[in-house]
């Protein structure tokens, strides 16, 4: 009975040690980079000089604190104007923030529409934080009130009410009636 009593007193103070078992993690089915912080329902302000500039909405978004860049699905940015009166939004399936320069690219079905009735429609652009200014080198189709065009290739302020189409491939306008 005294051996039994010193066996069980052995085995309750070896595993009753501050070494705590480090489970073995299996880092093989992990492929590129883990996001240092996701989120959803995010939104975020770009301001400049206490003004807001404009204002990002993601349904989810995760951020890469080592490549600088933040990851964003299902978004939609609303701009403003010098009076902070919001005057343009942009929607797109998929973005990209880079966090160093702020500038935002949007792929997937991207539309901007400003309160003017024009509607920019495309796959791909930028927004350039610097300038304020949205430009793409793929297909676009504006469509205004008192036009119609395609092309390649396009920058505009971020309120579509200057714009430039640089490879103009169809333009019409439309009827009016009587």
């Amino acid at each position: 009975m005294k051996y039994l009593l010193i066996i069980c007193l052995v085995f309750f103070i070896v595993t009753c040690t501050d070494d705590k078992i480090k489970p073995v993690v299996d880092n093989s089915e992990i492929k590129g980079s883990i996001p240092s912080h996701e989120s959803w329902n995010s939104k975020i302000t770009f301001t400049s000089e206490g003004k807001i500039k404009a204002v990002l909405y993601s349904e989810y978004l995760k951020k890469y604190d080592e490549e600088r860049i933040s990851l964003l699905e299902k978004i939609k940015i609303d701009f403003y104007n010098a009076d902070q009166v919001r005057k343009s939004e942009l929607t797109a399936n998929q973005g990209k923030v880079d966090d160093a320069t702020q500038d935002m690219y949007a792929m997937d079905n991207v539309i901007a529409s400003n309160d003017s009735g024009t509607v920019l429609r495309t796959e791909e652009l930028k927004w350039r934080n610097s300038d304020q200014k949205i430009v793409t080198d793929k297909f676009v189709k504006i469509i205004s009130p008192n036009e119609i065009i395609e092309g390649y290739g396009f920058e505009s302020d971020q309120h579509l009410n200057h714009y430039v189409i640089f490879n103009v491939t169809y333009s019409s306008s439309p009827k009016k009636e009587n």
